[in-house]
């Protein structure tokens, strides 16, 4: 089983970036696809971005050209570089992996984009 800690929440004006992060306590982190979900209050969890083991990418509509998601095999550590944030980014940010048996969640972290 792997364990996921996000980082890098916080507040930020519209127009700002962040990046958040999510390191994997396993040494064997190149296994997994990674990806990023959102849950805003009320809503449903969405995703926002994901990542294979082969590096391929894919984003929410919402999000294409805003996000970068990326990982670091070497560091056990995947990033959302979120740029242009609108306030409907507001959000408590998930971090997941996936193998061929679970998927695994992070605790969440929490995204608040003010206007």
């Amino acid at each position: 089983q792997v364990q996921l800690v996000e980082s890098g929440g916080g507040l930020v004006q519209a127009g700002g970036s962040l990046r958040l992060s999510c390191a994997a306590s396993k040494s064997r982190f190149s296994i997994y696809a990674m990806g990023w979900y959102r849950q805003a209050p009320g809503k449903q969890r969405e995703l926002v971005a994901t990542i294979t083991t082969g590096g391929s990418t894919n984003y929410a509509d919402s999000v294409k050209g805003r996000f970068t998601i990326t990982r670091d095999n070497a560091k056990s550590t995947m990033y959302l570089q979120m740029n242009s944030l609108k306030p409907e980014d507001t959000a408590v940010y998930y971090c997941n992996a996936r193998d061929c048996a679970a998927d695994y969640w992070g605790q969440g972290t929490q995204v608040t984009v003010a206007s």
